[in-house]
């Protein structure tokens, strides 16, 4: 759900879902060395008539493991190559060390190496029938049986599954559904209720907002005036032929249709900058500044200004946004983010069981009115795919609000992170514990240690250790 897991960029005028938007490549060093691995899983878990098996790849470092049992860190891949979650996943490699812990970061299936079908897994819904959240949950309960039983000295060591965005739902999940595999989770930026009608649908851009309307006086005002710009200017040929110089568009813009497509990558790319709004420069969805929302928000101070001198403006906010390095020699509005994310396969699953609601109104919140439309997103999967979503599902696999019984899960959110609409913001019992981070955007605590992190994410830091070292201490015992 990087972008998480970004819905919106799958919105059309009209609520239904379009054709994901390509992501392009970022850079990212490693921040430790490790092992690749692979183990054959079977593409079915559940049922016994389909016994394929594909290889599921996965990471191992274990330089700081004490080989006597110690702690496992367990990520739980979501969508997108494993290579790039490790790398961008710092805080494990920082505390490995301190927990004399394995890290171990899995794969999730139908994603970067870990196609079960190969080349032919995205190429219709019978391939695709796996692709789910249970079916990923029980790959990640095999690895870690695999691992205890064929790794010398780690027969007892406690796991403790961590993720983010949708790798946080997937962590807080597996600890509800495999509570003997693991002692506990780390949920960061995990909308995990972001489902059915258990929040208001517009609270995610109503955040979204909110980060740009504090970081610069007529900011939000601008972007919302923005949208009427556009419909006037893409109204006429000329218009759009404008419109595609003045956003030095790699491709011009040739109908109206081609200006909601403009307006969808606007969009999404403000969304982006309030998931990403952290307070070092960065380079996990593109290579942006410090603070990147309070940079753009600098072109973005009169909203009062005539049609053509405002989006001249908005093209220099997005500019920063994708060619802060100056590289670029003209935009592609196909591209949003990292290719290191799967477009395809979260398609699908927006498509069956990741059905989250998300509206706008342009009152509240600085975007184009869109509500939700569930019939039209059904019929848009099934013209798609063939097949319908299940509005409901997730609550009746997971439980929805009605989570208490479970425990030693942490569920950790950003106030600047717009994914923290559908997050757990408040203790539900002593074991299932909330962490607010003010300061931060998207997951920002699984994040390197940086000298400029805000004193609110290393406080959540800490507290997330202490738990940990609870959690294994008293695993230790029972053993």
């Amino acid at each position: 759900m990087l972008r998480l897991l970004l819905l919106l960029s799958l919105l059309g005028a009209t609520g239904a879902l379009r054709a994901p938007l390509r992501r392009r490549r970022s850079a990212s060093l490693p921040v430790g060395p490790y092992l690749t691995r692979y183990l054959s899983q079977q593409i079915d878990h559940f049922g016994f008539d389909e016994n394929r098996t594909f290889q599921q790849r996965y990471l191992v470092a274990d330089q700081h493991w004490k080989k006597d049992n110690g702690p496992i860190l367990f990520y739980t891949g979501n969508e997108g190559d494993i290579e790039w979650f490790c790398n961008n996943t710092g805080f494990m490699w920082d505390v490995a060390e301190e927990l004399n812990a394995m890290l171990v970061f899995a794969e999730h299936r139908y994603y970067g190496e870990s196609l079960p079908f190969g080349n032919e897994s995205f190429s219709d819904s019978k391939h695709l029938n796996y692709l789910t959240s249970e079916q990923a949950l029980a790959d990640f309960a095999v690895l870690v049986e695999y691992l205890k039983t064929t790794t010398a000295g780690a027969q007892h060591s406690p796991v403790i599954a961590i993720g983010g965005s949708y790798g946080g739902m997937l962590a807080a999940w597996f600890r509800m559904k495999y509570p003997h595999v693991v002692i506990g989770a780390l949920a960061a930026s995990a909308p995990i209720w972001q489902f059915g009608d258990l929040v208001p649908c517009g609270t995610f851009f109503s955040i979204v907002t909110n980060d740009f309307k504090k970081s610069g006086p007529g900011c939000s005002e601008s972007i919302r005036n923005s949208w009427n710009a556009i419909n006037h200017l893409s109204s006429t040929d000329a218009g759009l032929q404008w419109l595609s110089n003045t956003f030095h568009l790699c491709s011009p813009l040739k109908t109206p249709q081609d200006a909601v497509v403009l307006k969808n990558w606007l969009s999404e790319t403000w969304v982006n900058l309030a998931m990403v709004n952290y307070p070092y420069k960065a380079d996990f969805l593109q290579p942006l500044p410090a603070w990147p929302i309070q940079e753009v928000c600098k072109f973005l101070k009169d909203p009062s200004l005539s049609d053509k001198l405002l989006l001249q403006n908005v093209f220099q906010a997005v500019n920063l946004y994708y060619n802060y390095t100056g590289e670029a020699s003209c935009l592609d509005v196909s591209q949003t983010a990292t290719k290191s994310l799967g477009d395809m396969g979260w398609f699908y699953q927006a498509c069956t069981e990741m059905v989250m609601p998300l509206c706008a109104d342009g009152v509240h919140d600085m975007f184009e009115p869109q509500k939700w439309d569930f019939d039209a997103l059904s019929e848009e999967c099934y013209s798609i795919w063939g097949v319908r979503p299940r509005l409901f599902w997730i609550l009746s696999m997971y439980g929805g609000k009605n989570i208490s019984s479970h425990s030693n899960i942490i569920f950790s959110n950003g106030g600047l992170d717009p994914w923290s609409a559908g997050g757990v913001t408040q203790n539900i019992s002593n074991s299932l514990v909330a962490i607010v981070i003010p300061d931060g955007a998207h997951h920002l605590d699984l994040r390197s240690r940086n000298p400029l992190d805000p004193k609110s994410v290393q406080q959540a830091r800490a507290v997330e250790i202490c738990l940990m070292k609870e959690w294994i201490e008293k695993a230790r015992h029972s053993h």
